[in-house]
């Protein structure tokens, strides 16, 4: 049985990513900020740990209560959006918000669980946007999360020099119908991660450190 690792899988696509993994006899374990969300995943029979990305201390846990683990795919999920545009500058408590969680919560969890992806030649797959390519940006809106999942993006490309024996990705799960997301996206959560899924099944050696896209295509440009 091989084990989906899943950062963030309270709601959205996490939730759905844990549901269909379970779906398909992966063996999931799911992390959550809070025990508010662990039921759900629980009743669904995932294994649930308690991690957030924001706070240092509570990711320099995590190989720890990993040990021993090995992971055939590593999903990291977690982020926030923000709006804003170039009009006004974020203040330095705003940039951290987003930054934080989106680009260094994933920095501090990679070099803690690569080595079990390695481990069982797997994949780690962030989930980036691609409101996050520079060479097509229609407008400033969201300029903090197009540069937060832009940093994302080269987080990952660099790291996969240091992990030859697995495959490190970043996805774009295109426009779903989230709370992040909004009502008028035209994807629901389930065809997004059906997407997702059927792409990181798909991967060869050549999309190491690539942007993906969830219903297949590869990034042409950044």
């Amino acid at each position: 049985m091989s084990t989906t690792l899943i950062i963030g899988a309270s709601r959205g696509l996490g939730l759905e990513l844990a549901r269909q993994a379970l779906a398909a006899g992966e063996r999931v374990i799911a992390t959550v900020r809070s025990d508010d969300a662990r039921s759900q995943l629980q009743d669904l029979g995932a294994q649930v740990l308690k991690l957030d990305v924001a706070d240092p201390a509570s990711v320099s846990g995590l190989s720890w209560q990993l040990d021993g683990e090995k992971i055939d795919l590593a999903l990291y999920v977690a982020g926030v959006m923000d709006r804003g545009n170039a009009l006004s500058p974020p203040t330095r408590e705003h940039f951290d918000a987003v930054m934080h969680p989106n680009v260094l919560g994933a920095m501090q969890v990679l070099p803690q669980i690569m080595p079990m992806v390695e481990e069982a030649g797997g994949v780690f797959a962030a989930i980036s946007s691609s409101m996050s390519q520079i060479g097509s940006v229609p407008n400033s809106s969201a300029w903090l999360y197009r540069v937060s999942k832009a940093a994302l993006n080269m987080a990952v490309a660099a790291a996969q020099h240091d992990y030859p024996r697995a495959t490190l990705v970043t996805i774009d799960p295109g426009w779903v119908r989230t709370d992040m997301g909004g009502e008028s996206a035209p994807l629901t959560v389930e065809q997004s991660v059906q997407g997702l899924r059927r792409t990181l099944a798909g991967l060869t050696p050549a999309d190491r450190g690539r942007l993906l896209h969830h219903d297949g295509r590869r990034a042409s440009h950044w």
